[in-house]
């Protein structure tokens, strides 16, 4: 998955903090070019992160987190809390359509758990009595898609056909 190379990333950065009593603003800085790396290497849009690593910074180098017993926990807080305000800072229900149907749109790169999200959202659908089915549109030149049909009927939905099941299969002209 797309977000594996970005959690080991951010986890190794985070692991070099623990090792000491207390951070200096070096000590913080450090980790804030590893975390900036990190996020730019998943594609994150580079205003995104450097206000992101601007807002950990200021919050990171005051004195209570110098002083903290545990310094790095507190690093590590305060980057979940600004990733958590940076996504929306809530969780907020699905609004299913009173009229059916109700569309969804999931949108990411390769590896990035589309297929899975799409199948557990399927599921909680299904159990609010609707009836989910799913389609796929490939916007780049066609590639070797594994199919995913088992992930799609172990909640018991259809598919709409995206042609992959034609003689040549999802390998059909990959370049």
């Amino acid at each position: 998955m797309a977000f594996e190379g970005l959690t080991e990333k951010l986890s190794s950065a985070f692991k070099k903090l623990r090792g000491k009593g207390r951070l200096s603003e070096s000590d913080v800085k450090e980790a804030m070019r590893e975390i900036r790396l990190a996020l730019l290497e998943a594609d994150v849009s580079y205003k995104v992160v450097k206000e992101f690593i601007k807002k950990v910074t200021e919050r990171a180098v005051g004195a209570d987190v110098l002083e903290s017993l545990t310094p790095a926990q507190m690093i590590v807080k305060i980057v979940n809390e600004e990733l958590t305000a940076l996504m929306g800072g809530q969780s907020t229900k699905l609004n299913l359509s009173p009229k059916p149907p109700t569309v969804v749109m999931l949108v990411g790169l390769n590896g990035a758990g589309k297929t899975t999200n799409g199948a557990k959202l399927a599921g909680y659908m299904k159990r609010q009595n609707g009836a989910p089915s799913a389609g796929r549109l490939r916007y780049l030149p066609p590639r070797c898609h594994p199919p995913v049909g088992g992930r799609r009927r172990a909640v018991g939905h259809s598919r709409v056909s995206d042609g992959a099941d034609r003689p040549g299969g999802y390998c059909q002209g990959s370049h």
